[in-house]
């Protein structure tokens, strides 16, 4: 999976350099997740039991904010249950998305009746 980023890219930085960019070098930085979890969530509950790691302004975003510094991960939680993770790499992201699955869990949403 990682390989194909790479090579991907690398097929981009040619497709560019065909039309007159230079590059001396690059390398892929960022590798980003779209999942969906079984459930809906609770944005404030969760936002409450997670400060300061989580935040959300739902003025600003629709989505809580949580930050993994210790992995340097970054997970966008939406009340569908539908997350985004970014990470330096594939083995971050799945680390990340082990780590706050209990904490989405903990505040999943009441199915409506």
């Amino acid at each position: 999976l990682e390989d194909d980023a790479k090579r991907g890219a690398r097929r981009l930085a040619r497709c560019l350099q065909k039309l007159g960019f230079r590059f001396s070098a690059f390398k892929v930085v960022n590798v980003l997740a779209v999942c969906s979890m079984p459930f809906a969530i609770h944005l404030i509950d969760f936002t409450k039991k997670n400060r300061p790691i989580a935040s959300y302004e739902p003025e600003l975003h629709p989505a809580a904010t949580y930050r993994i510094k210790s992995i340097k991960a970054t997970i966008q939680v939406f009340s569908t249950g539908s997350i985004t993770v970014t990470g330096p790499n594939v083995q971050t992201v799945a680390t990340a998305v082990e780590q706050v699955y209990p904490l989405l869990f903990e505040c999943k949403r009441p199915l409506c009746k």
